[in-house]
């Protein structure tokens, strides 16, 4: 029997599409959207004859090299600093592809293209894929790395953990509200085509620098199945485009959907390529070489600004934004240097920068040491219990940030910081575009036109008020981020495991409770509030206090 073309395999899958004809339809992910006109065309066609056995050979690919890593002792050789911020990382990332995957059937009613399912489907399929070789990847690690305490309980930090909770924000974004919102702009348009760049192919790089070949291999095969996403994507942007009335939502979502991925993807991969690595060759991209090339140029230069032919508006403004952030105000920093604030809160071992890591800081963004080095010092001097507390609760000239409502990053760029009162409560926000995204665009009705399906944002979202007036102790043992004796942290701000060096649940119980800077704002006057976010806007980068790091820093 002939072999048919591909072509013409996929124009006989459409005909196994059908509309029931004996009921209306129930419309269980609704959209704002409307494809009256819309052309009707996937730029990239996919059937399973040909897509199996291509990723049955990537699997074998992927697997061959797990295998070779055992056999080859790489857990021997790789570097502690990077495989611990891995405990992180690969605790979050299966949860945006499974939810990746969960996404694509609310497309199969909302975009009206039967060619297009075939694509969408086998995108699905893809991304259950992408969470099993992760998880896999991260119970390889767990079995073989010398400290598995981090990796075996990862599947329960996003309920309450520090960090974990921006990760489900962000992968919850791809399955809640508008299903066009979620599963196309910010997922296939902005999240697939943009900063997978950075997540998938940059981090990589990295990791093999580090010693860790098995990660570049696992995230490689990912990337590799991006293209036919991204073209999925492209193709119901175009048929959004031919109706008019999607204009105003196309705009308004390409602008939530940028803002939230930067402050999200650039804090996360900005924080391991950079804090994680001990790799510090002058000529290695930082991460806002990095950025500037794979995001700004490839992304925004090739793929954004054509659009504008078709009349659209390009959130130019939040993109040159998102670059001043990271390269003019610090924003990676910041993260960093939260994250290892609050390592107690954590699950995994966050390594100290030490005077090679000072240098290389200085050479790639000059100014670091002056604005992050003493602080970075104190954090090496507070490593090891000796009397005190965990930095987080020692007075190194650092205020602890206010969470921010919408991307739950915290408010780290202190002059940015905006307050509103929404639903009866008064919320920060990280920026003016975080304040925008939940007053105005997550909600009923936008710009005086109704959005029915977009929602809002709920829910405790905040970890610090999760656990308000709690001790420190026993907000660790909830999160279960003990090891087996019962009474180590899993958690520890240095490499050291020896148990003498380690902290104990026996330190947190000595230290202050938590206090949710939430909780605090709402309780404050309209006058105490004025003048608490006119000093907070007035503090300095590294969180210091505006008298030390503020207003004589900006001058």
């Amino acid at each position: 029997m002939s072999r048919q073309s591909l072509a013409k395999a996929h124009q006989k899958i459409q005909e196994l599409s059908w509309e029931p004809v004996y009921h209306e339809p129930y419309m269980k992910y609704g959209t704002d959207y409307t494809f009256r006109k819309a052309a009707k065309k996937d730029p990239l066609k996919q059937v399973l004859r040909s897509y199996f056995p291509m990723q049955e050979e990537k699997d074998n690919r992927v697997y061959g090299a797990s295998d070779g890593a055992i056999r080859g002792n790489m857990f021997r050789q790789v570097q502690e600093r990077w495989l611990e911020w891995q405990k992180l990382f690969l605790s979050i990332i299966p949860l945006p592809e499974i939810s990746a995957a969960r996404s694509m059937p609310m497309l199969f009613q909302a975009v009206p293209n039967p060619e297009l399912h075939n694509g969408q489907a086998i995108q699905m399929i893809d991304e259950v894929r992408h969470s099993t070789i992760q998880q896999n990847l991260k119970r390889l690690y767990m079995n073989n790395y010398i400290d598995p305490a981090g990796f075996n309980n990862t599947l329960r930090n996003f309920h309450s953990d520090y960090c974990g909770t921006i990760g489900r924000q962000f992968a919850e974004g791809f399955i809640t509200g508008d299903a066009i919102t979620a599963a196309s702009i910010y997922l296939t348009i902005v999240a697939e085509t943009a900063f997978t760049n950075t997540l998938f192919v940059a981090m990589p790089a990295e990791a093999a620098a580090n010693g860790d070949y098995l990660l570049p291999t696992v995230f490689h095969s990912v990337q590799s199945d991006e293209s036919r996403h991204i073209s999925n994507g492209y193709a119901t942007l175009l048929m959004a485009l031919s109706d008019e009335d999607n204009r105003q939502l196309l705009e308004r979502d390409l602008r939530y959907a940028w803002w939230n991925n930067h402050r999200v993807v650039d804090a996360a991969i900005g924080t391991f390529i950079e804090y994680g690595t001990k790799d510090r060759r002058k000529d290695r991209e930082s991460y806002a070489e990095m950025w500037r090339r794979w995001i700004y140029d490839d992304y925004y230069r090739s793929y954004l600004l054509p659009l504008e032919k078709y009349g659209l508006v390009i959130p130019h403004d939040l993109i040159e934004e998102s670059w001043n952030q990271i390269w003019n105000k610090g924003y990676v920093h910041e993260v960093a240097q939260f994250f290892a604030t609050g390592w107690l809160a954590n699950y995994w071992r966050i390594d100290g920068m030490t005077d090679e890591d000072f240098e290389w800081f200085e050479y790639k963004y000059p100014g670091w040491y002056d604005k992050y080095g003493k602080w970075w010092e104190n954090y090496n001097r507070l490593a090891k219990p000796n009397g005190h507390h965990p930095i987080v609760a020692e007075d190194v000239d650092y205020v602890y940030p206010h969470r921010c409502w919408t991307c739950m990053v915290p408010c780290l760029v202190r002059e940015d910081m905006v307050v509103d009162q929404v639903d009866g409560q008064w919320r920060t926000y990280c920026h003016e575009a975080c304040r925008w995204t939940d007053a105005e665009a997550f909600r009923p009705t936008y710009q005086g036109r109704e959005t029915p399906n977009m929602g809002k944002l709920v829910g405790h979202r905040e970890w610090e008020t999760l656990y308000h007036g709690w001790n420190w102790a026993d907000v660790v043992a909830d999160m279960g981020f003990v090891r087996d004796d019962g009474k180590t942290m899993t958690a520890q701000p240095h490499l050291d495991l020896d148990p003498k060096k380690m902290w104990t649940l026996d330190h947190m119980r000595r230290m202050p409770h938590v206090a949710s800077p939430n909780v605090i704002l709402n309780e404050m006057s309209d006058s105490e509030r004025e003048a608490f976010v006119e000093d907070y806007n007035k503090q300095g980068p590294a969180g210091r206090p505006a008298g030390i790091g503020g207003e004589a820093l900006k001058s």
